[in-house]
């Protein structure tokens, strides 16, 4: 089954090691094969990474993205540590990015790594409250 991605004018996507970006007008188009896709919205630079759930991130989307995610392990692990102890109560979104990349479904990784960034957005929201 193909998937269909509508793009917005200039809307950027990476398909495989490509990044396509649109032309003025909105396009249409169906995608057939395997491969990693990432719509614009989704992708994250190494600038705007700034902060360390969006560190484990970006660790997580070079893994998805890249044919050998082993060379980012050791960084996405040093990552997740250092979370982790200014963070513990991070865990359970910590371990469910863990198990979807054992599993190698890298993709709800970063699904799950989203919901990292966001957790991380409330806690300092809360700490800037107290």
């Amino acid at each position: 089954m193909a998937l269909k991605v509508e793009l917005k004018p200039r809307e950027r996507i990476i398909i495989g090691q490509v990044v396509i970006r649109n032309d003025e007008q909105r396009t249409r188009f169906f995608i057939e094969g395997e491969a990693p896709i990432l719509r614009e919205k989704d992708i994250l630079t190494a600038a705007s990474a700034d902060t360390p759930a969006k560190k484990i991130y970006l660790a997580v989307q070079l893994m998805y993205l890249t044919q050998d995610p082993t060379n980012q392990h050791e960084t996405f692990f040093e990552l997740v540590r250092d979370f982790l102890a200014a963070a513990p109560s991070s865990l359970p979104h910590v371990h469910e990015i863990n198990n979807r990349i054992l599993s190698g479904d890298l993709y709800k990784a970063l699904k799950a790594a989203k919901k990292l960034i966001a957790y991380e957005a409330e806690l300092i929201e809360h700490a800037k409250r107290v």
